[in-house]
């Protein structure tokens, strides 16, 4: 039987990370306990920013190596659409074939997991991305444990860094917590009854069970990923069922926060950068029951230092400090953004779905008989020694650097992160393009600035529940400060 297992992954955290003293001090009339236990910050998605934008920022990461993917399973608990296929959405804009199979599971913060267990022990080259933006009531201590994030794995038959040992799974309707259709927030339990009753009585007899199934010992295990716990809870987890203190794998809440349905796949990423050949890896969803699989990694498993995991994406945050706009941007407040925000923002679906290659995917053309780029694509060549017609073939923009041509900083133009910027972008290669700038603060923006594209939020259609996406210029990730260096405050 041929061997299955992870080839490649790819990780995203919101460029973002509001300090938790300043939730905390906010927050400090109505609850001053939050203050003492406010430590370290959370990963926070800007105001285009999604789950949906954060799986295709995750999927952009992940090597393909000439990979045929046959199937793209998106998992999250906070998917902006419940009757609009996201994993297609998210497909296109990773421009994915249109043959392979989508699919959304959602439901429980293990779904990331079961994702990847499914894939696993499907054929083919598929494609696994977890993400979620989960809120809190403001003053909660969810409020200050949770963070955004996303991962993406791809699994295969090939050229594998971990195969899969063994799995196993149990289905348990406990309900530590849970959260309504209608509801906003999760309604949280009492956590001495969810640690007692449910990791202590759930988790163990499964790892125990897991195991015994692939002739293994606990203390062989080398990594282990219990998500969605606190550092003192993953230990006593990991000692009732055997396993060494150090395998442990860091949860990333000081850092980034708990990624719900990503945080599996996120500390999996840690787990893989860390491991050496040979070495046993442990991964649980936990979530109304759990999923439990058994990794080894390869003699391949050096090449997973080079793919972009958590700790990249944590090297590159930028603190805030800004609560009302962690709200704003939340929609937890309602700013006034004067007559200018009062507009019918009603999609054009035919429109839309006759450019979508150009709205999602940003494929642009290339002129084929001057050679000459240009985005977006037209009938008529934009050289103006050209000028051929009907000569472009299709070419994509969204891997291509550029940087910043000319750009506008407009305090009158509506933007839900004011001011609104914009601007003419020149690609490498040629091409010239006006796009919106997104992630730079004030200031920030001036001529030869470096850009990257990402897909983000265009508008949101409140009327309607729609939203529409696009591509934007944003700073490259590599090219930003540690947290401890700069600060956004606004």
């Amino acid at each position: 039987m041929q061997k299955r297992g992870i080839m490649s992954f790819g990780a995203y955290v919101p460029r973002r990370r509001l300090d938790r003293q300043t939730i905390a001090q906010a927050n400090a009339w109505a609850s001053p306990g939050l203050v003492n236990a406010a430590r370290g910050a959370r990963a926070m998605c800007a105001h285009d920013e999604d789950s949906i934008t954060m799986a295709v920022a995750a999927g952009r990461a992940v090597p393909f190596a000439g990979a045929a993917v046959a199937s793209l399973r998106f998992a999250s608990t906070t998917m902006p659409f419940a009757d609009r296929l996201n994993a297609t959405l998210i497909g296109e804009a990773l421009s994915l074939p249109a043959t392979i199979r989508t699919a959304d599971l959602s439901g429980s913060l293990r779904s990331g997991v079961g994702a990847l267990l499914g894939a696993i022990e499907a054929g083919g080259d598929e494609l696994v991305i977890a993400a979620d933006n989960r809120q809190a009531r403001p003053g909660s201590p969810q409020e200050l444990r949770l963070g955004d994030g996303a991962a993406a794995i791809l699994v295969g038959s090939r050229d594998l860094i971990a195969e899969y040992v063994a799995s196993r799974s149990v289905s348990v309707d406990f309900n530590d917590h849970y959260r309504s259709r209608d509801a906003r927030f999760d309604y949280v339990l009492e956590e001495r009854w969810a640690r007692e009753l449910g990791q202590f009585g759930i988790i163990p007899p499964l790892v125990s069970a897991l195991l015994e199934k692939a002739g293994v010992d606990a203390t062989e295990l080398r990594h282990c990923v219990f998500a969605h716990f606190s550092a003192q809870e993953a230990q006593a987890v990991a000692k009732r069922c055997g396993i060494a203190a150090e395998a442990v794998v860091a949860d990333l809440h000081g850092e980034v926060g708990d990624t719900g349905a990503a945080h599996p796949l996120l500390l999996l990423t840690k787990a893989l950068q860390a491991a050496a050949p040979g070495e046993l890896i442990l991964l649980l969803g936990y979530g109304h029951g759990a999923e439990a699989i058994l990794l080894r990694a390869t003699d391949r498993i050096g090449e997973a230092r080079a793919m972009t995991g958590a700790d990249a994406q944590v090297d590159t945050g930028v603190a805030d400090r800004n609560y009302l706009r962690f709200l704003s941007f939340n929609g937890l407040l309602q700013m006034d953004w004067g007559m200018r925000a009062e507009r019918d923002n009603r999609t054009a679906q035919s429109a839309f779905f006759r450019h979508r290659q150009t709205v999602t995917q940003a494929v642009g053309g290339r002129c084929t008989a001057c050679g000459t780029p240009q985005f977006p694509r037209s009938r008529v060549c934009v050289n103006p020694e050209c000028h051929a017609t009907d000569t472009q073939e299709a070419e994509g923009f969204a891997d291509k650097r550029a940087t910043v041509k000319s750009f506008t900083e407009d305090w009158l133009g509506l933007s839900f992160n004011p001011p609104l910027m914009y601007g003419n972008i020149r690609f490498e290669g040629g091409g010239v393009a006006m796009l919106e700038f997104s992630d730079f603060e004030p200031g920030e923006l001036h001529v030869g600035a470096p850009l990257e594209l990402a897909f983000r939020i265009k508008d949101i259609d409140e009327k309607r529940g729609f939203r529409r996406y696009c591509w934007k210029a944003i700073p490259p990730r590599a090219a930003v400060s540690s947290t401890s260096q700069e600060t956004a405050n606004g």
